[in-house]
């Protein structure tokens, strides 16, 4: 956990909180402000030096990854679909989850690796048919995603499902930013993709279709949120597919994604590796 005085290994101070996001928010519900308190006064034996660190993703584990397709007008638009009426969802597996800083891999069978900029929700507690008026109370967090698209998969068939679940092409983090430290909905924050410092997309989040109440209202219509789980919330346009000629990932790029006042997700890229 980040504190003024720097960064605190939780686990340690706290073991009860368990080893991942999930189960600090399973175990503690709503505790995360007492936590940091804690964190605040840890002692200098549970200090971590930045260059210490190796990242996961920031949920590693979470029971879902719901993602929202099309949820930007530009975007439909350079995809060639009407923008919704209603929220696009897709899911996502917990292998095709990826790290800060790790390598995001062009496959061995195709050369269309894509990316996609995201800003993410990570939900703190359990809900089933939430109220809109209310939904951001269910809100722990908000990071960022890049949801790497193997577009010639997922343009297969109607269901996107194997182009968006590549083993290692959704990089999900570095850090949680807390709903207290953002715009309510985390809306009008800036949203970059830079690829080899390539500014490829630039947006605001307010120009989401669909806002971060409506989607969590609507999901839990559905199914039972649960701690940990995480919500995508759609890239802007830009995406390397819809460029005139396309421009997709290739071995030396580095992604990064950015989101103001939540900060930077890297990932260079890497071509297949030799079995």
């Amino acid at each position: 956990m980040r504190t003024p005085d720097g960064l605190v290994n939780v686990t340690a101070l706290v073991p009860s909180v368990g080893s991942s996001l999930r189960e600090l928010l399973e175990r503690n519900p709503g505790g995360l402000a007492e936590l940091a308190a804690r964190a605040v006064d840890a002692p200098a034996r549970f200090r971590v030096e930045p260059s210490a660190l190796h990242y996961r993703p920031l949920v590693p584990d979470p029971s879902k990854v719901l993602c929202l397709g099309l949820n930007y007008v530009a975007h439909a638009s350079e995809a060639a679909f009407e923008p919704p009426r209603y929220p696009v969802v897709f899911t996502r597996v917990a292998t095709s989850l990826l790290a800060h800083e790790a390598p995001l891999e062009v496959p061995r069978c195709s050369e269309q690796l894509d990316y996609e900029a995201e800003l993410a929700v990570v939900v703190g507690r359990p809900g089933r048919d939430i109220p809109r008026e209310r939904a951001l109370e269910w809100v722990a967090g908000y990071t960022l995603f890049n949801d790497g698209s193997v577009r010639d998969y997922q343009k297969r068939t109607p269901q996107w499902t194997l182009g968006k679940n590549f083993d290692g092409t959704g990089a999900l983090g570095p850090e949680l930013v807390t709903p207290d430290e953002l715009p309510e909905g985390a809306l009008g924050l800036r949203i970059q993709m830079r690829v080899g410092g390539e500014l490829r997309q630039d947006a605001s989040t307010s120009d989401m279709i669909f806002d971060v109440p409506t989607v969590l209202a609507g999901l839990s219509e559905v199914m039972t949120l649960l701690p940990g789980d995480v919500i995508a919330m759609g890239t802007p346009s830009g995406v390397g597919a819809a460029r005139n000629p396309p421009s997709f990932l290739r071995a030396g790029d580095v992604c990064e994604v950015s989101v103001e006042r939540i900060g930077v997700l890297r990932n260079p890229v890497i071509g297949a590796r030799r079995t």
